[in-house]
């Protein structure tokens, strides 16, 4: 099946969207959606997901884990199956964005969860019920919101406000945004070329 969308641009990441919100608003949800449709309709896309933590991704009792306490930069574990590249930054700055985009292969789209403060294209997954206050009204680059309230009242012109409820809809909004031919999914899921 012939891919609707553009070859990925050169350098990294190619295009890149960033996912924001606040915790537990459901931005893992909606990426995890949007990565399914977009991979099934012959998109490459890559995801880079920020965390605030200390991320524990192998046993400490395993071989790669031990190579990489005894003091290795990197650790690479391949297999069959996938590849992972593992690295201690020992006290060095924690490597940028658009480092982290240099490192990935080319792709249709990156899809970013976190770096809230990166001056790239946002989509907000914004749940009023959490308590916290929305991102967009101070952040120029955030193009859009999803919610699952209705648009209030005085939006500044230009930001699209998206039912997260209606996952189909935000899928269609990515797709007319970030890809040169403009597929439209219709919403039995359909692309559409335009």
């Amino acid at each position: 099946m012939a891919s609707p969308f553009t070859p990925a641009q050169q350098g990294g990441g190619g295009r890149v969207l960033g996912v924001v919100g606040w915790s537990g608003s459901g931005k893992t949800q909606l990426l995890e959606y949007l990565v399914q449709q977009l991979v099934a309709r012959g998109a490459r896309i890559n995801v880079i997901k920020h965390s605030h933590h200390d991320i524990l991704l192998e046993p400490p009792h395993k071989d790669s884990a031990r190579l990489r306490m005894a003091g290795a930069a990197q650790v690479m574990i391949a297999s069959p199956y996938r590849v992972a590249v593992m690295e201690e930054l020992r006290g060095a700055p924690e490597p940028t964005l658009a480092a982290q985009l240099g490192a990935l292969r080319p792709a249709d789209l990156t899809l970013v969860e976190g770096y809230k403060w990166e001056s790239i294209p946002k989509l907000e997954v914004f749940r009023p019920v959490l308590g916290q206050p929305p991102l967009y009204g101070t952040d120029e680059f955030i193009m859009a919101v999803a919610s699952d309230q209705p648009p209030p009242a005085g939006l500044r012109p230009g930001l699209d406000w998206l039912d997260l409820n209606e996952p189909a809809g935000v899928l269609a909004w990515v797709s007319r945004h970030f890809f040169q031919h403009n597929p439209q999914v219709s919403e039995n899921g359909a692309v559409i070329q335009g």
